[in-house]
Protein backbone atom coordinates (compact mmCIF):
# COMPACT_ATOMS: atom_id res chain seq x y z
CA UNK A 1 0.00 0.00 0.00
CA UNK A 2 0.82 3.45 -0.80
CA UNK A 3 1.96 6.18 2.31
CA UNK A 4 -0.17 9.14 2.26
CA UNK A 5 2.81 10.96 0.68
CA UNK A 6 3.34 8.70 -1.85
CA UNK A 7 -0.31 9.01 -3.14
CA UNK A 8 -0.45 12.55 -3.14
CA UNK A 9 2.95 12.49 -5.23
CA UNK A 10 1.52 10.10 -7.31
CA UNK A 11 -1.40 11.81 -8.20
CA UNK A 12 0.68 15.19 -8.75
CA UNK A 13 2.33 13.44 -11.45
CA UNK A 14 -1.42 13.60 -13.89
CA UNK A 15 -2.35 17.03 -12.00
CA UNK A 16 0.77 18.44 -13.24
CA UNK A 17 3.03 16.98 -16.20
CA UNK A 18 6.76 17.28 -16.53
CA UNK A 19 6.80 17.62 -20.57
CA UNK A 20 4.99 19.63 -22.80
CA UNK A 21 3.84 22.44 -21.04
CA UNK A 22 2.71 25.72 -23.42
CA UNK A 23 1.59 27.96 -20.24
CA UNK A 24 3.75 30.71 -19.10
CA UNK A 25 5.52 30.11 -15.64
CA UNK A 26 4.42 32.00 -12.98
CA UNK A 27 4.95 29.84 -9.96
CA UNK A 28 7.99 28.92 -9.53
CA UNK A 29 9.66 27.10 -5.85
CA UNK A 30 13.19 27.27 -4.89
CA UNK A 31 14.79 24.51 -3.19
CA UNK A 32 18.67 25.35 -3.56
CA UNK A 33 19.79 28.56 -2.33
CA UNK A 34 22.01 29.92 -5.45
CA UNK A 35 18.67 29.23 -7.28
CA UNK A 36 16.88 31.36 -5.25
CA UNK A 37 19.38 34.29 -5.12
CA UNK A 38 19.13 33.93 -8.97
CA UNK A 39 15.70 33.77 -9.73
CA UNK A 40 14.94 36.68 -7.42
CA UNK A 41 18.13 38.69 -8.95
CA UNK A 42 15.74 38.22 -12.23
CA UNK A 43 12.76 40.02 -10.85
CA UNK A 44 10.82 36.43 -10.25
CA UNK A 45 10.02 35.72 -6.98
CA UNK A 46 9.51 32.24 -6.01
CA UNK A 47 6.05 30.95 -3.96
CA UNK A 48 8.21 28.90 -1.75
CA UNK A 49 11.57 27.94 -0.92
CA UNK A 50 13.77 26.07 2.18
CA UNK A 51 14.91 27.26 5.25
CA UNK A 52 14.18 31.03 4.75
CA UNK A 53 14.46 31.63 8.54
CA UNK A 54 18.42 30.93 7.62
CA UNK A 55 18.61 32.06 4.61
CA UNK A 56 17.51 35.42 5.76
CA UNK A 57 20.11 35.20 8.41
CA UNK A 58 22.83 33.74 6.72
CA UNK A 59 22.48 35.35 3.02
CA UNK A 60 20.97 38.59 3.56
CA UNK A 61 20.57 39.33 0.17
CA UNK A 62 18.46 39.47 -1.81
CA UNK A 63 15.40 40.27 0.87
CA UNK A 64 12.73 37.59 0.62
CA UNK A 65 9.06 38.43 1.01
CA UNK A 66 6.97 37.23 3.98
CA UNK A 67 4.59 35.63 1.43
CA UNK A 68 7.17 33.30 -0.16
CA UNK A 69 6.13 30.13 1.88
CA UNK A 70 9.22 28.35 3.77
CA UNK A 71 9.26 24.42 2.66
CA UNK A 72 11.69 23.48 5.60
CA UNK A 73 15.12 21.80 5.04
CA UNK A 74 17.02 22.07 1.95
CA UNK A 75 17.94 18.59 2.29
CA UNK A 76 14.50 17.33 2.57
CA UNK A 77 11.27 19.68 1.80
CA UNK A 78 7.94 19.23 2.83
CA UNK A 79 6.23 17.63 -0.59
CA UNK A 80 3.15 17.65 0.51
CA UNK A 81 2.99 21.25 1.30
CA UNK A 82 5.04 21.82 -2.52
CA UNK A 83 2.37 19.49 -3.63
CA UNK A 84 -0.28 22.15 -2.29
CA UNK A 85 1.49 25.79 -3.84
CA UNK A 86 1.17 23.90 -7.25
CA UNK A 87 4.43 24.96 -8.98
CA UNK A 88 4.86 25.40 -12.26
CA UNK A 89 8.79 24.72 -12.31
CA UNK A 90 11.26 23.64 -9.56
CA UNK A 91 14.61 25.16 -9.44
CA UNK A 92 17.18 22.61 -7.90
CA UNK A 93 21.04 21.94 -8.01
CA UNK A 94 22.96 18.91 -8.78
CA UNK A 95 23.10 18.85 -4.77
CA UNK A 96 19.43 17.68 -4.33
CA UNK A 97 20.24 14.95 -7.08
CA UNK A 98 18.82 12.16 -4.76
CA UNK A 99 15.27 14.31 -4.36
CA UNK A 100 14.98 15.19 -8.11
CA UNK A 101 12.63 12.06 -8.73
CA UNK A 102 10.15 12.79 -6.42
CA UNK A 103 10.28 16.76 -7.04
CA UNK A 104 9.61 16.19 -10.76
CA UNK A 105 6.60 14.63 -9.76
CA UNK A 106 5.06 17.59 -8.77
CA UNK A 107 6.48 19.73 -11.14
CA UNK A 108 9.20 19.96 -14.07
CA UNK A 109 12.48 20.64 -12.38
CA UNK A 110 15.12 22.97 -13.66
CA UNK A 111 18.52 21.98 -12.08
CA UNK A 112 21.58 24.05 -12.25
CA UNK A 113 25.48 23.65 -10.71
CA UNK A 114 26.90 26.31 -9.48
CA UNK A 115 29.26 24.38 -6.72
CA UNK A 116 31.96 21.66 -8.73
CA UNK A 117 35.01 20.55 -6.74
CA UNK A 118 37.96 22.32 -7.73
CA UNK A 119 36.58 24.85 -10.00
CA UNK A 120 35.47 28.43 -9.60
CA UNK A 121 31.60 28.84 -9.10
CA UNK A 122 31.65 32.28 -10.54
CA UNK A 123 31.12 32.05 -13.81
CA UNK A 124 28.75 29.19 -13.17
CA UNK A 125 26.52 32.06 -11.76
CA UNK A 126 27.11 34.22 -14.30
CA UNK A 127 25.37 31.18 -16.92
CA UNK A 128 22.60 30.61 -14.68
CA UNK A 129 21.39 34.05 -15.21
CA UNK A 130 21.49 33.71 -18.36
CA UNK A 131 20.20 29.99 -18.71
CA UNK A 132 17.12 30.60 -16.42
CA UNK A 133 16.40 34.01 -17.50
CA UNK A 134 15.74 32.06 -20.78
CA UNK A 135 13.76 29.17 -19.15
CA UNK A 136 11.90 32.08 -17.66
CA UNK A 137 11.27 33.90 -20.46
CA UNK A 138 12.93 37.14 -18.74
CA UNK A 139 15.64 36.88 -21.27
CA UNK A 140 15.93 41.22 -20.67
CA UNK A 141 16.05 41.08 -17.07
CA UNK A 142 19.26 38.41 -17.35
CA UNK A 143 21.02 40.61 -19.69
CA UNK A 144 20.44 44.49 -18.01
CA UNK A 145 21.33 42.23 -14.63
CA UNK A 146 24.64 40.76 -15.99
CA UNK A 147 24.79 44.52 -17.57
CA UNK A 148 24.99 45.88 -14.00
CA UNK A 149 27.32 43.44 -12.91
CA UNK A 150 29.89 43.99 -15.58
CA UNK A 151 29.74 47.71 -14.72
CA UNK A 152 29.62 47.70 -10.81
CA UNK A 153 32.68 44.67 -10.60
CA UNK A 154 34.65 47.53 -13.09
CA UNK A 155 33.93 49.67 -10.70
CA UNK A 156 35.17 48.47 -7.60
CA UNK A 157 38.57 46.93 -9.48
CA UNK A 158 39.38 49.97 -10.18
CA UNK A 159 39.08 51.09 -6.38
CA UNK A 160 40.82 47.94 -5.21
CA UNK A 161 43.45 48.71 -7.71
CA UNK A 162 45.63 50.27 -4.80
CA UNK A 163 45.16 46.86 -2.51
CA UNK A 164 46.42 44.65 -5.39
CA UNK A 165 49.88 44.19 -4.04
CA UNK A 166 49.25 42.33 -0.65
CA UNK A 167 47.57 38.98 -0.48
CA UNK A 168 43.87 38.27 1.41
CA UNK A 169 42.83 35.49 3.89
CA UNK A 170 39.60 35.03 3.20
CA UNK A 171 38.35 33.15 6.36
CA UNK A 172 35.01 32.32 8.44
CA UNK A 173 35.63 32.11 11.75
CA UNK A 174 34.62 28.16 13.80
CA UNK A 175 35.74 28.69 17.01
CA UNK A 176 38.46 30.12 18.79
CA UNK A 177 41.32 28.05 17.32
CA UNK A 178 39.72 27.20 13.93
CA UNK A 179 38.56 28.81 10.83
CA UNK A 180 37.37 27.70 7.45
CA UNK A 181 39.18 28.97 4.50
CA UNK A 182 38.19 29.87 0.92
CA UNK A 183 40.05 29.49 -1.78
CA UNK A 184 39.76 30.31 -5.58
CA UNK A 185 36.95 27.45 -5.81
CA UNK A 186 34.90 29.39 -3.40
CA UNK A 187 32.63 32.02 -4.76
CA UNK A 188 34.41 34.37 -2.23
CA UNK A 189 37.74 33.40 -3.49
CA UNK A 190 36.70 33.38 -7.01
CA UNK A 191 35.17 36.84 -7.20
CA UNK A 192 38.24 38.24 -5.62
CA UNK A 193 40.35 36.66 -8.36
CA UNK A 194 38.16 38.74 -10.89
CA UNK A 195 38.27 42.43 -8.77
CA UNK A 196 42.40 42.09 -9.02
CA UNK A 197 43.54 40.67 -5.62
CA UNK A 198 45.56 37.45 -4.86
CA UNK A 199 44.37 34.86 -2.71
CA UNK A 200 46.86 34.15 0.24
CA UNK A 201 44.93 30.40 0.52
CA UNK A 202 46.31 28.46 -2.42
CA UNK A 203 44.57 24.83 -1.45
CA UNK A 204 41.60 24.41 -2.33
CA UNK A 205 38.53 25.65 -0.16
CA UNK A 206 38.43 24.46 3.52
CA UNK A 207 34.72 25.08 4.12
CA UNK A 208 32.45 22.38 6.01
CA UNK A 209 30.42 22.20 9.03
CA UNK A 210 33.61 21.79 11.63
CA UNK A 211 36.14 24.66 10.83
CA UNK A 212 38.93 22.30 9.87
CA UNK A 213 42.04 24.43 9.89
CA UNK A 214 43.96 25.50 12.69
CA UNK A 215 44.85 29.02 13.22
CA UNK A 216 48.44 28.61 12.79
CA UNK A 217 48.00 28.04 9.40
CA UNK A 218 47.54 31.68 9.15
CA UNK A 219 51.26 32.58 9.95
CA UNK A 220 52.20 31.15 6.50
CA UNK A 221 51.98 34.46 5.07
CA UNK A 222 52.79 37.49 7.67
CA UNK A 223 52.38 39.36 4.69
CA UNK A 224 49.06 39.06 4.43
CA UNK A 225 45.67 40.40 5.42
CA UNK A 226 42.67 38.61 6.82
CA UNK A 227 39.23 39.24 6.34
CA UNK A 228 36.66 37.31 7.98
CA UNK A 229 33.46 36.76 6.51
CA UNK A 230 29.95 36.74 8.28
CA UNK A 231 29.93 36.93 11.95
CA UNK A 232 32.27 35.64 14.30
CA UNK A 233 30.24 32.62 16.80
CA UNK A 234 29.29 34.20 20.22
CA UNK A 235 31.61 31.31 21.92
CA UNK A 236 34.36 32.03 19.86
CA UNK A 237 34.76 35.82 20.30
CA UNK A 238 36.59 36.01 23.46
CA UNK A 239 38.32 33.00 23.04
CA UNK A 240 39.56 34.84 20.01
CA UNK A 241 40.44 37.96 21.59
CA UNK A 242 42.70 36.44 24.29
CA UNK A 243 43.95 33.91 21.65
CA UNK A 244 48.03 34.42 22.05
CA UNK A 245 48.15 32.33 18.82
CA UNK A 246 45.76 34.95 16.71
CA UNK A 247 47.66 37.98 18.65
CA UNK A 248 51.21 36.41 17.56
CA UNK A 249 49.66 36.80 13.92
CA UNK A 250 51.52 39.71 11.83
CA UNK A 251 48.03 40.84 9.87
CA UNK A 252 46.42 40.82 13.62
CA UNK A 253 49.80 43.06 15.16
CA UNK A 254 49.18 45.13 12.40
CA UNK A 255 45.87 45.81 12.06
CA UNK A 256 45.32 44.07 8.70
CA UNK A 257 42.02 42.68 9.40
CA UNK A 258 38.84 43.28 8.28
CA UNK A 259 35.07 41.92 8.59
CA UNK A 260 32.18 41.85 6.74
CA UNK A 261 28.79 40.88 7.96
CA UNK A 262 26.60 37.34 7.03
CA UNK A 263 26.81 36.45 3.24
CA UNK A 264 25.79 33.30 1.56
CA UNK A 265 28.77 30.91 1.27
CA UNK A 266 27.20 28.86 -1.55
CA UNK A 267 25.09 31.86 -3.32
CA UNK A 268 24.59 32.59 -6.79
CA UNK A 269 25.21 35.94 -8.52
CA UNK A 270 23.64 37.93 -5.65
CA UNK A 271 26.01 36.67 -3.10
CA UNK A 272 28.97 37.26 -5.15
CA UNK A 273 28.08 41.08 -5.78
CA UNK A 274 27.07 41.42 -1.93
CA UNK A 275 30.47 39.85 -1.17
CA UNK A 276 32.18 42.51 -4.14
CA UNK A 277 30.52 45.51 -2.15
CA UNK A 278 31.44 44.43 1.35
CA UNK A 279 34.79 43.77 0.67
CA UNK A 280 35.66 46.67 -1.22
CA UNK A 281 34.20 48.96 1.16
CA UNK A 282 36.17 47.21 4.02
CA UNK A 283 39.71 47.52 2.54
CA UNK A 284 38.98 51.25 1.19
CA UNK A 285 37.88 52.71 4.85
CA UNK A 286 41.69 51.84 5.68
CA UNK A 287 45.32 51.68 4.22
CA UNK A 288 46.55 49.54 1.99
Amino acid sequence: MLSRRQLLISLAATAFPTNGRAEPIRRIAAIDWAMLDTSIALGAVPVAATELIRFRKDAVEPEVPDTVADLGLRGSPNLEYLLRLKPDLILSSPFYARQEAALAKIAPVFSLPFYVRGEGPLQKSIDAVTKLGSRLGREAEAQRLLAERDGIIGSLTAMLRPFSGRPTYLINVGDARHFRAFGSDSMFGDTMTVLGLPNAWSDRSRYTFAAPVPLEALAARPDARIVVISEVPVEARSGLRDSRIWRSLEPVRRSRVYYLANINAYGGIGASMRFARLFTAALTAGDP
